[in-house]
């Protein structure tokens, strides 16, 4: 365990290096991302008013529902990251090797790694959309479906009423979790499609830059953040082309010069920038107008976003593609991300982020309500009506039983990707060589 324990923690404010082609900040970064989906999902289930930025309009918030401090309980953010990091990671390779003038090794590592991200996004999820409909089938889920959680009894998928229908759900739901979202087995897989079709618009756009010159493909990338912005997709879009300029700057040779040169400048901006982008980040989803500081933030907004855009996910966006920057140009916030912790924490994060949910509905649910029991009936008009969901049986529980389950869920997610993810690798791997030709280096591969 000590080899886990960070080290001593540096100040912010450090002399900038060039920018270095290391990623692990970029894995701690992710682990952390994972971690805040999870508390996001917990506090939808058992505290949904922290999702405003203050108890009533009349209440003063709470700690957890100061700016900064909410990030930790509300998942917009880690979504954004991870799109964010769609675009960063997945172009690094091939921003090299095309600046580089290796054209051709470009472009075939762009069809092999598109073919392996849709595998090995996919069949991960679908191996939990079956484990999920089959405890859904087995009555895993009925003690959510009787809870004081809305969150939980909506989320809650039902049994079907036979083995036919079963099966036939099963089929529906996990083509529907890459057409629309629409996982009645786990509905927070509604992400995934968005977030695999973000990666291939990111291997699309690398495909044709290839041959552009790379202070022309920035400009590309900033028209289409802008495209993005107007269109109103700040879940995926601007995203992942901020992303993209991120993959840009780290070989820039112009960039390198001017942090080696002004250091002292780039460390602070960038320390701004982080500072700055969080604060935006915290933007609340529910009822802004109940802070001052949220209120401000709503009437700008309606200036710089276009009609009909979504200032909950706008925000986030925003704050996390200001804050990822400044941790691009930052050596010492990526060396803290780069902890053994945070870079674990990331190895593992596509599992968390897969098994958590349903793990909440079942595990998390019976080690909080286990023994709880509905209220009598009550007589209304002389009428017996249902007397209400179960209630939670000690508000101080989730104290202790949210750390127990956080314990178990990663154990559980270090073990899935022992054993699960090497498998979905190797049956990837072994369809992409039942697909692709072998490679013949003395052909050219434009002719």
């Amino acid at each position: 365990m000590d080899t886990l324990m960070p080290e001593k923690v540096k100040p912010l404010m450090r002399t900038a290096s060039p920018l270095s082609q290391d990623t692990r900040w970029a894995d701690g970064l992710r682990g952390i991302a994972a971690f805040i989906v999870v508390t996001s999902h917990i506090t939808r289930a058992l505290w949904p008013i922290l999702s405003s930025p203050a108890m009533s309009e009349t209440s003063p918030p709470t700690l957890l529902q100061l700016p900064y401090l909410r990030i930790l309980t509300w998942g917009r953010v880690a979504v954004a990251v991870f799109a964010v990091l769609i675009g960063y990671v997945n172009a690094l390779k091939t921003t090299k090797q095309t600046r580089a003038g290796n054209l051709e090794v470009a472009l075939i590592g762009i069809a092999k790694s598109c073919f392996r991200r849709i595998g090995r996004f996919v069949l991960p999820a679908m191996i939990v959309t079956l484990l999920s409909w089959l405890a859904c089938q087995l009555g895993a889920y009925k003690l959510a479906t009787s809870v004081d959680s809305n969150w939980l009894r909506d989320s809650s998928p039902r049994p079907s009423p036979s083995f036919g229908v079963a099966l036939y759900d099963l089929m529906n739901y996990s083509l529907k979790c890459w057409t629309d979202g629409g996982n009645a087995y786990d509905k927070t897989q509604w992400t995934l499609t968005y977030l695999l079709k973000g990666s291939l618009v990111v291997y699309l756009t690398l495909f044709a830059t290839a041959y552009v010159k790379p202070k022309m493909r920035l400009l590309l990338y900033a028209a289409m953040y802008c495209f993005y912005w107007r269109c109103g997709d700040a879940l995926i879009g601007i995203n992942i082309f901020a992303g993209l300029a991120m993959a840009e700057f780290t070989f820039d040779p112009d960039v390198q010069s001017s942090m080696a040169s002004h250091g002292t400048t780039y460390a602070t901006i960038s320390s701004l920038a982080i500072i700055v982008g969080l604060f935006v980040a915290s933007y609340p989803e529910d009822h802004p107008e109940w802070a001052p500081w949220s209120a401000s933030m709503f009437h700008f907004g309606k200036y710089i976003v276009p009609r009909g855009g979504e200032l909950a996910r706008f925000y986030p966006a925003l704050g996390t593609n200001l804050f990822l920057t400044g941790i691009l140009f930052n050596s010492t916030a990526k060396r803290i991300l780069s902890y053994p912790t945070f870079t674990w924490m990331g190895k593992v994060s596509y599992a968390v982020y897969l098994t958590h949910a349903p793990l909440v509905r079942i595990v998390l649910t019976w080690l909080l309500y286990g023994t709880s029991k509905n209220p009598p009936p009550k007589v209304e008009d002389g009428k017996t009506v249902f007397g209400g969901w179960k209630p939670l049986p000690n508000k101080w529980l989730p104290i202790l039983m949210i750390p127990l389950f956080l314990v178990l869920l990663y154990k559980l997610a270090h073990w899935w990707t022992i054993y699960i993810e090497p498998m979905c690798d190797k049956a990837t791997k072994w369809i992409e060589q039942k697909f692709f030709r072998e490679e013949d280096n003395s052909n050219n591969l434009m002719s």
